[in-house]
């Protein structure tokens, strides 16, 4: 899934390529990928891409007051073409929608796999999406302070930590590898209570979180949008690296899975040699 730094990098490619152009109509091949029906999709025919904008990881492109909002989901992905085919998508497939602008350029955007999470909305305010009006606070933005930190997480209780990054409507922005590479860096195990830290505890996570999604923006900054998720992959040192050893300290990097989703973690760098209990594991072992 696309993050905050990929998102932000991606609507600065955007703003480059999309800026001052016209739409000139949208396809959509796939209507559930619309979550919204007023205004209409077609209503964004013949408006002008005035601006792109970041919310958590929504892209949003102002097109004359009109918002195309888009959030990509675990599976979804913004594909550019500088000569976009004129032709309309057939239903069916990874291809959920087509934007064509007046110089013949356009983005489809497209959703691997068969979960279908991919969503889009036409709204007059960004704040009508609901996922938009519900983001805490951006952790690149000046009100994330190391206070406003440490009032998230005492709010949190003895919440687990990973969790409580994870929370769009608590931190905007970060998601399941950004918090496994944070909590590496901060050498915290994701199943730390969120209350549990002290101030200087609190002071270390807030400079590794904004260390982090800097440091992978930097990173970031300036390459296309085909190549944002392999620039991620290959950058991440924990996340989707079981079985493969730490960059840090040599130990092997382990993996608790859930439901839907798992995580990664050095027991040596994070829980001071702990193995966490993997849930799904221990309910085949039963």
């Amino acid at each position: 899934m696309p993050e905050l730094p990929e998102v932000e990098a991606l609507a600065a490619f955007l703003r480059e390529k999309a800026v001052g152009k016209v739409v000139t109509r949208v396809d959509v091949a796939a209507i559930s990928v619309l979550k919204t029906f007023d205004p209409p999709v077609t209503a964004l025919g013949g408006l002008t891409v005035t601006g792109i904008a970041r919310h958590g990881k929504f892209v949003d492109l102002d097109c004359d007051g009109v918002h195309l909002v888009i959030h990509l989901a675990r599976a979804g992905w913004l594909r550019w073409s500088d000569a976009l085919s004129p032709k309309p998508p057939k239903p069916g497939g990874p291809l959920a929608l087509r934007v064509h602008l007046n110089d013949e350029s356009g983005f489809d955007l497209t959703e691997a796999g068969t979960r279908k999470r991919l969503a889009v909305y036409v709204v007059r305010d960004p704040a009508d999406v609901p996922g938009v009006s519900r983001l805490g606070v951006d952790p690149l933005s000046g009100e994330f302070t190391v206070d406003r930190l440490q009032q998230i997480l005492t709010k949190a209780g003895r919440a687990q930590i990973k969790g409580v990054l994870r929370d769009q409507a608590v931190i905007a922005g970060i998601g399941n590898a950004y918090s496994d590479e944070v909590l590496h860096a901060a050498k915290l195990s994701p199943f730390q209570p969120a209350s549990a830290l002290d101030a200087d505890g609190v002071a270390n996570l807030h400079a590794v979180i904004v260390d982090e999604l800097a440091t992978a923006l930097k990173r970031a900054e300036g390459l296309a949008a085909k190549d944002l998720k392999d620039s991620k992959r290959t950058n991440l040192r924990v996340h989707g690296r079981a079985g493969e050893t730490c960059p840090v300290c040599g130990d092997v990097v382990r993996e608790v899975s859930f439901a839907d989703s798992s995580l990664q973690y050095c027991a040596t760098c994070q829980t001071g040699g702990k193995i966490l209990a993997d849930r799904r594991m221990s309910k085949l072992l039963k």
